[in-house]
């Protein structure tokens, strides 16, 4: 590893960012697997330390949170006996909040799709805001309870349900299901009708399917281990908040919300080591 140039660091870094799979980015750069999983340990440790450290006292109005779903070592219906209910073996849920103006990346959390994980994301979440928001997120249970126990009654908080029909035809076995109405709820406060959205949270659940090989469905690129998966999701939303420019906003998200004043290189991301 200390042997390692920081070009071909940066190259390894760009290939992963770019939704390539470990043993993908292997062949193209030419370095070994185990260089590659030190390295993104390496990196990914660095981005989830500065991430903490930075994005705090954010001033946002409108946050959107949701959870997506990723598997570990193996799907939940295929878990040894032996390992079932051991964290990081089977079903995982990726939580993440995102600012819907600045599409900044505030919050996320590798856990279970339990109350427990809820409290401790949405719990995050509120330490890195500086002031009231509104909030939106779907109309899983656990939320309830998590932007209470938070918040209390310092939040404009609402609920989105979609709805969807029923499609089992062969042709859209895979795809999704057709969205035919959507029920919100106002849970406390006086969240504005107009934004109680979740859609931008949920293309940044796109993103991150596109971004990151191990989240892409129907493939055995899926993590291994738990600590491999976290290392990737910190490296990418580093990369999606300083590095990458959002099509929408012409720059990227962190220089919209004013964390810095210019668009980061993977050379910068190779710098924090």
């Amino acid at each position: 590893m200390n042997k390692l140039s920081n070009k071909k660091r940066s190259q390894v870094i760009a290939a992963l960012v770019e939704g390539n799979s470990i043993r993908a980015t292997c062949r193209m750069v030419g370095v070994a697997k185990g260089t590659v999983l030190t390295l993104l340990a390496d990196i990914g440790r660095a981005c989830a330390e500065f991430h903490d450290r930075t994005i705090r006292n954010v001033k946002s109005r409108r946050i959107q949170c949701d959870e997506i779903w990723s598997f570990c070592y193996a799907k939940e219906k295929n878990v040894p006996k032996e390992m079932q209910g051991k964290f990081g073996v089977g079903d995982v849920y990726t939580w993440t909040a995102i600012d819907a103006d600045t599409k900044l990346a505030i919050s996320w959390l590798v856990g279970k799709r339990s109350a427990r994980h809820a409290n401790a994301f949405i719990s995050d979440l509120a330490t890195r805001l500086a002031n009231r928001v509104q909030l939106t997120t779907d109309g899983y249970r656990v939320y309830l309870d998590a932007v209470e126990g938070a918040f209390g009654c310092d939040v404009d908080y609402a609920t989105l349900v979609k709805l969807y029909g029923e499609d089992r035809s062969e042709e859209v076995r895979y795809g999704p299901a057709k969205c035919i109405g959507a029920q919100a709820a106002i849970i406390t406060g006086r969240p504005d009708p107009r934004h109680i959205s979740t859609s931008y949270v949920e293309r940044q659940n796109l993103t991150m399917r596109m971004s990151m090989r191990r989240f892409t469905r129907l493939t055995n690129a899926f993590s291994k281990k738990i600590e491999n998966l976290m290392h990737a999701v910190a490296l990418h939303f580093m990369y999606y908040n300083f590095c990458r420019i959002h099509q929408t906003l012409r720059v990227t998200p962190a220089m919209e919300t004013g964390l810095t004043d210019h668009i980061w290189t993977v050379e910068d991301l190779i710098a924090m080591l």
